[in-house]
């Protein structure tokens, strides 16, 4: 059985600052969980109703009541399995040759949508400013369906980040050149802004060219698209030509 300060720590983890307190983050269901020993990613504690059902030998390993899983899992239907990870240290992967830039990206779905689209696509790094939604959030590891294992997010300020970077800087948004018209080069950046703000000013400043999805619909009303949906559209372009 669980012990109350256990629950408690395991409950805490759903907000930032206890993660970065205790340098741990939730992992959740038995699929995402086996590819954690091919991974950076090292096992603190692993919780599991069946752990007759984990595939890989762990000394961690801890089998649980139904009912304590429900009170460490952080989904309305708990799975088999939790698996309490340390965060690794920040690492940046210094010769990519596509990599994608967030800029303020807010909302977890949207991340964790981004980060799998990498993953399809064969990106190895997302950067993100200080202010991205942390990839460690639970809700962000949900949507990754375990492409944050294979893909590095790395936070920084993306003003110092881009004064130093030596390859084009695409930028996306409403207004810019048509991406069915536009020559990618080999090596560059693609930056994706806030869900409602865009990027903002100061990054856009240190964007070499803007890039946009033009609108085929006859009305042309539709205000905007989702940014992990614009995300896809533009890499499917962009490897379409490769």
């Amino acid at each position: 059985m669980l012990t109350a300060h256990t629950i408690k720590i395991i409950q805490s983890l759903d907000k930032k600052k206890y993660r970065q307190k205790y340098n741990l983050f939730l992992v959740e269901g038995n699929k995402i969980i086996k590819e954690l020993p091919d991974s950076d990613y090292e096992i603190e504690n692993l919780y599991s109703v069946e752990p007759e059902n984990i595939t890989f030998t762990t000394q961690e390993i801890e089998k649980i009541l139904p009912n304590d899983l429900k009170k460490i899992s952080f989904l309305q239907h708990p799975k088999d399995s939790v698996a309490v990870c340390k965060i690794p240290e920040d690492k940046i992967l210094k010769d990519v040759s596509i990599q994608l830039i967030l800029d303020g990206i807010q909302d977890p779905g949207n991340l964790g949508t981004i980060i799998r689209l990498a993953d399809w696509f064969g990106i190895e790094q997302i950067i993100c400013s200080n202010d991205t939604v942390d990839v460690y959030n639970p809700k962000v590891i949900q949507a990754t369906m375990g492409s944050f294992l294979r893909v590095n997010v790395f936070y920084t300020d993306l003003e110092d980040y881009f004064k130093e970077y030596k390859h084009p800087i695409l930028g996306t948004d409403m207004n810019g050149e048509n991406i069915y018209e536009t020559q990618f080069p080999e090596k560059f950046s693609l930056v994706f802004g806030n869900e409602g703000n865009g990027i903002r000013p100061s990054t856009e400043d240190l964007i070499t060219k803007m890039i946009t999805i033009p609108r085929f619909g006859n009305s042309q009303s539709t205000e905007s698209l989702n940014v992990s949906m614009s995300a896809g559209i533009i890499l499917g372009e962009i490897f379409s030509k490769k």
